[in-house]
């Protein structure tokens, strides 16, 4: 019998990669709507094909769904978080559950230095002011970054590549992380309150867990030095979007970057016409060489477990089949 691996949704123009590589193992792929659809949908879905393996972009795999495919061995997850796939459920059935971690170190940790330079340098600020007809120079208020600091929140791979790219600056660097790794030359750790008071620039690389829902809440940023920086790149729910809008208002921030939003794709009304506020739509992670070993790399891990080998970006430790 053909194994099944049912592809939810995808963030890109078609299913080619994958195709690719799950059909050429001799696998069958069945490709869901590209744009993720909601928990029933997927679970319909899940339930109707009885998939072996899972490959998920945004759509949530809940533990119904998880429970309902009897042959299933494996959710593979598009990306890093893993906060749509019930990872406890997949656990306890004995599937393995997989992510792709590093694919887009280098995109991400770009997207945050764009943020910062079109701050420091005011590229936004003057793109909009020179296309609606001011040519005004002297109105310029800009920052040398080599004279501010910046607190990274969030030391993992990305965080520290962020510090690497950023130390050529010749700025300040602190970071917080709850499992501080290794020392980084020019990088001083810091607790995470001390981070925001000493920061111009604050750049959040967390991923979301429970613990980490609201990180950045109206009490922290009530600690940073006035008209600062922040910058998400992670989760939107990292940050409280409220508490944002109410620092923008009261001019505690100046200006924030943001990748990715609590209510993503819906933008709140504020945020879109706040001067200081520079939104892109959860694309940190993108670029062509990072979707293509993203796609290529998820797809081999679920033909790895399904020819009876273990994953190399197994993110659980689940139970013995039964």
């Amino acid at each position: 019998m053909t194994k099944t691996v049912l592809l939810t949704d995808y963030a890109w123009p078609d299913d080619s990669i994958e195709r690719g590589v799950i059909e050429s193992a001799g696998l069958r792929l069945v490709s869901g709507p590209a744009a993720p659809s909601n928990v029933s949908d997927i679970d319909a879905l899940i339930a109707a094909h009885q998939p072996h393996g899972i490959m998920t972009c945004w759509a949530e795999v809940s533990a119904h769904a998880i429970q309902s495919s009897l042959p299933l061995e494996i959710v593979a997850r598009l990306g890093v978080g893993l906060d749509n796939i019930a990872v406890q459920a997949a656990t306890d059935r004995g599937v393995w559950v997989t992510n792709v971690p590093d694919y887009c170190v280098e995109e991400v940790s770009d997207h945050a230095l764009g943020f910062i330079l079109s701050w420091t340098r005011g590229l936004n600020h003057f793109d909009r002011e020179v296309r609606a007809g001011h040519w005004n120079p002297a109105s310029a208020k800009l920052k040398r970054l080599a004279n501010l600091t910046c607190g990274i929140v969030g030391f993992g791979r990305i965080g520290r590549l962020t510090a690497r790219k950023l130390s050529a600056f010749g700025c300040r660097l602190l970071a917080y992380d709850p499992f501080p790794g290794a020392a980084h030359p020019g990088v001083e750790p810091m607790d995470l309150d001390g981070l925001m008071r000493n920061s111009d620039i604050v750049v959040v690389h967390a991923p979301l867990v429970a613990a980490t829902k609201h990180l950045i809440n109206r009490e922290r940023l009530a600690l940073m030095r006035p008209g600062g920086l922040l910058i998400n790149v992670s989760r939107g729910a990292v940050v409280d979007t409220a508490a944002v809008m109410e620092a923008l208002r009261s001019g505690r921030l100046s200006a924030v970057g943001l990748d990715v939003l609590e209510s993503e794709p819906q933008v709140p009304d504020e945020l879109r016409s706040s001067p200081g506020a520079m939104l892109t739509p959860h694309v940190a992670f993108s670029s062509d060489a990072s979707l293509e070993e993203l796609r290529r790399r998820a797809a081999e891990e679920v033909v790895r477990v399904l020819s009876g080998q273990a994953p190399r970006e197994g993110r659980n430790q689940p139970a013995h089949r039964r």
